[in-house]
């Protein structure tokens, strides 16, 4: 049993009514692993006044259940939750909320982690950043590149 829940939104969410939602329900789920991503004030060395987030509604769904589909390949998990903010954003406003249920830790850390890396390098969402030297778009960091790097070896 695997449940996917996707959801591409403007409006902000609560982290505990989303978490319990997704295990409601389920007596297999022994574990439960978020993410949580937010805007930060600071990035590259430049305050962050403001981002905006940007996505080709139905591309973006379909490539997130793509990713979805191989994290069940290759770990047993339960549920999976993705909600995505876009639209204008704030630094501490929440971008990204992955949540993965298992009936064992392991399994839910490592197809979070992967979830997330995806969406960090591969997913189609585009941020903008207004800092005090003007808008710049955001590119996947090289570290992010190496995170993912590390999935396709395996």
């Amino acid at each position: 049993m695997v449940n996917t829940f996707i959801r591409i939104q403007e409006a902000d969410f609560d982290l505990t009514t989303e978490i319990t939602n997704l295990r409601q329900g389920d007596l297999q789920v022994g574990a439960v692993v978020s993410f949580l991503g937010t805007v930060r004030d600071m990035n590259e060395g430049s305050q962050v006044k403001a981002m905006t987030l940007e996505h080709y509604p139905g591309m973006t769904e379909k490539a997130l259940h793509d990713i979805i589909d191989q994290a069940k390949t290759r770990w047993d998990i339960r549920k999976t939750l993705v909600i995505h903010r876009v639209g204008p954003l704030l630094p501490e406003d929440q971008i990204v909320l992955v949540a993965v249920t298992s009936a064992h830790r392991g399994e839910a850390f490592a197809a979070c982690e992967f979830i997330m890396d995806y969406l960090k390098t591969a997913a189609p969402f585009w941020k903008k950043e207004e800092t005090p030297e003007g808008g710049r778009w955001v590119d996947a960091r090289i570290t992010d590149e190496a995170a993912m790097a590390r999935w396709e070896k395996k």
